[in-house]
């Protein structure tokens, strides 16, 4: 399942699009930066932090994570045949939600004419 996995990350300029900075020591509010001008109720909140609300998130996630493991060649012929083995096992294509009542023997193998038959 390791190997399928698709890269994510979030905007590296989410959070981070404001005019905003710190009004520093001495106004009794913590030295967060904060959203400049006036006139709307956005101005004077904090911006940038991730304890903020519109704010960024903290160690935003980045493309080149790790999202892939490597597997030995011999390991994973092993995978392969124990899952083609497994195929023979009609319990354990039972528990994998096959319906294999009326088949008549497992594992079904059909000739190629099986593939030009039409719906």
């Amino acid at each position: 399942a390791k190997n399928k996995r698709q890269p994510y990350a979030v905007n590296e300029m989410s959070g981070m699009q404001h005019s905003a900075e710190s009004w520093g020591t001495g106004r009794a509010v913590a030295r967060i930066p904060r959203i400049s001008g006036g006139g709307t109720a956005r101005s004077g909140q904090g911006a940038f932090g991730n304890m903020c609300r519109k704010g960024r998130m903290f160690a935003p996630t980045k493309i080149w994570r790790k999202w892939h493991r490597k597997i030995s060649v011999n390991i994973r012929r092993f995978a392969v045949v124990s899952a083609l083995a497994a195929t023979a096992v009609p319990a354990l294509v039972m528990a994998r939600g096959h319906k294999v009542t009326a088949v008549p023997e497992i594992p079904l193998v059909l000739n190629d004419d099986a593939v030009h038959t039409v719906r």
